[in-house]
């Protein structure tokens, strides 16, 4: 596939969603928590604690919903500073109770409203950065779809991530760079080239730790390898102490 195939089908209608993956890995021990205690409930993020195979996890997910309610709803997977806020509330509480966390990343970027701006968007993000490089339990982030900007890497600041193999992740959608580069953004398709963003380049840079592959039907195997997937990583993840994890995690983001 060409970037651009990849931009299309990471936008997909018909692709899955963060609570797809949740539902579909988790089942029925997914207990979902609300809210940032400081202003509100944004439901462009999704989060709570979960269980997989006897191990208790936190489980956050960046949402854009299924139909266009939903979406509206979920404000197409756009997060306010309320969202990132509610999600780093759940970090700092599974680090408190030595829970490793898992995030489901897909939005096209943050929520950049008067609104928003005026509640921080900026400083959450910052702070979600900040608080991950140090966050004392194992994190494992996993681009499901679109991974755009800031507003993906507030929940992407990992000690592995991975990529589904049709989803992009970058610094700005092709529209924009094509906008900036060119004035023109019909090239889209050269600014998906130019970026970089699908997850075989992100691979080769040393951006993820591992693809994972789509099958042209999404159906329970994929789901069940995935799952054993991120149980025998988060055991990996666990034997190191609190002192390595934290430095193969600085590591990780100083070599880029």
């Amino acid at each position: 596939m060409s970037a651009i195939d990849c931009v299309n089908a990471a936008r997909s209608n018909d692709r899955p969603t963060a609570v797809d993956y949740i539902t579909r890995i988790f089942g029925d021990s997914f207990f979902e928590l609300h809210g940032d205690r400081r202003f509100a409930d944004d439901k462009a993020v999704i989060g709570g604690i979960a269980s997989l195979d006897g191990m208790p996890l936190t489980v956050i997910g960046l949402e854009k919903g299924r139909n266009l309610k939903e979406r509206m709803e979920r404000n197409f997977g756009s997060a306010h500073p309320e969202g990132y806020r509610k999600a780093l509330r759940l970090m700092k509480q599974a680090e408190k109770f030595h829970r490793p966390v898992i995030c489901f990343v897909d939005t096209s970027g943050a929520y950049c409203g008067i609104g928003a701006e005026e509640r921080g968007q900026g400083q959450a993000i910052a702070e979600n950065l900040m608080e991950m490089m140090t966050l004392k339990t194992p994190v494992l982030s996993i681009l499901i779809g679109e991974g755009g900007s800031g507003g993906a890497l507030a929940l992407a600041v990992a000690d592995e991530v991975w990529m589904l193999e049709n989803a992009i992740y970058s610094v700005i959608s092709p529209e924009g760079c094509a906008s900036i580069l060119w004035k023109d953004s019909t090239k889209t398709a050269e600014a998906s080239e130019c970026l970089k963003l699908t997850s075989k380049d992100l691979f080769k840079l040393g951006v993820i730790e591992r693809i994972i592959r789509e099958p042209k039907t999404v159906d329970s195997v994929m789901f069940d390898s995935l799952k054993n997937l991120i149980a025998q990583t988060f055991k990996k993840l666990n034997a190191y102490d609190t002192e390595t994890l934290l430095e193969r995690r600085y590591d990780r983001f100083r070599k880029f």
